[in-house]
């Protein structure tokens, strides 16, 4: 069984901002892997993020002048015969992020694909495809709550879920 740690759009630091406590909790526990799917804002983020467990992320749209060569802008990886694409949202066409990302993955075979760039948090099933923006832990914008997401990957089975906090 693998727990993954999903995460976006921190846009830190900005001044005084840390993880919130909620995401220091999970990230001390076992989780296996995290996905941050874009704009850290700094790469102080990456840095301190992988201390926890193996990082897997992609550039956002705020994220140019620190990740322009080094984050890809999609990843695809495999964990337990789970297919996961992960974009942050911002490119190709469609009137939506959830219609963005889609798009960009869509020739992937992906099982899940993860992005961020809306803050708002989102879980729907496309298909054979589950699409899935954990939302924000620091940067909630226009939402009641932060939030983030844990998988959990078991025997090719997903179990996907939204945590959210004040």
């Amino acid at each position: 069984m693998k727990k993954i740690l999903i995460i976006s759009d921190t846009h830190m630091p900005k001044k005084g901002k840390i993880f919130p406590s909620p995401l220091l909790e999970v990230l001390k526990k076992d989780i296996d892997y995290i996905f941050h799917a874009g704009d850290w804002t700094a790469e102080s983020v990456y840095e301190e993020l992988r201390t926890f467990a193996p990082l897997f992320g992609v550039k956002g749209n705020v994220d140019k002048e620190i990740w322009s060569n080094t984050l890809p802008e999609k990843i695809l990886v495999d964990i337990e015969d789970i297919k996961i694409a992960m974009v942050h949202g911002h490119l190709g066409k469609g009137r939506s992020t959830p219609e963005r990302a889609y798009r960009e993955c869509e020739g992937d075979s992906a099982d899940l694909i993860i992005f961020g760039h809306s803050h708002i948090p989102f879980h729907e099933r496309k298909g054979s495809t589950i699409l899935f923006n954990p939302g924000s832990p620091t940067d909630k914008r226009r939402q009641k709550q932060f939030s983030f997401g844990i998988l959990m990957i078991h025997q090719s089975t997903i179990t996907l879920n939204h945590h959210y906090f004040s």
